[in-house]
């Protein structure tokens, strides 16, 4: 089955995705393979050491990662598992449309509002702003997140930093993945 929330989100603009990435947001998937995880050093590298703990990755190094993408009429179901162990959940719930709305992901007690730039075909977050435990946490205090998704060779290419001004490298993981998508779902 086939769900139009990210579709209806981008309006005319989910066509400027790469045919893949609009494949994977509107029938879901599943991508598979190995995501290399590094941290910070020094003072930068405790600090990512903890977030990553937050974040429930695994130690620095080469991991497993099987990610299960699922849509619902509520948004965007990831379901990350780390050397088929460790699961994180997040839910991206869209509200308005890309000219004048966001993204609300949602892992834990964190909430961020997330908005979408394409380049190049491919999909880059943008934060907007975060709360935890419904606590809004000003932008200049959380570290600075670049994440992105495309398609190259038809892999699926991503990669998910943070990082703080003059600190550097705080925590990052990134991969290119083998992807299954679903013709349709329950």
């Amino acid at each position: 089955m086939s769900y139009e929330v990210v579709s209806n989100w981008f309006e005319e603009e989910f066509t400027n995705l790469d045919p893949l990435l609009q494949k994977l947001h509107l029938f879901g998937g599943e991508l598979s393979g190995n995501v290399e995880i590094s941290y910070g050093r020094g003072v930068s590298g405790l600090i990512g050491k903890r977030l990553a703990r937050k974040m429930k990755l695994p130690s620095q190094g080469i991991h497993d990662l099987v990610v299960s993408i699922k849509h619902s009429e509520s948004g965007l179901h990831w379901d990350r598992k780390f050397n088929n162990n460790t699961t994180v959940e997040s839910l991206f719930v869209p509200v308005g449309n890309k000219k004048n709305g966001f993204w609300i992901e949602t892992t834990g007690p964190l909430k961020m509002k997330l908005t979408v730039d394409i380049i190049d075909n491919g999909w880059f977050w943008r934060c907007l702003n975060v709360s935890a435990f419904g606590l809004p946490i000003p932008l200049c205090l959380i570290p600075k997140c670049k994440a992105y998704k495309l398609i190259k060779d038809e892999k699926y290419i991503f990669s998910v930093s943070f990082s703080y001004p003059f600190l550097g490298n705080l925590v990052s993981y990134s991969g290119k993945l083998n992807a299954k998508y679903y013709e349709y779902q329950d």
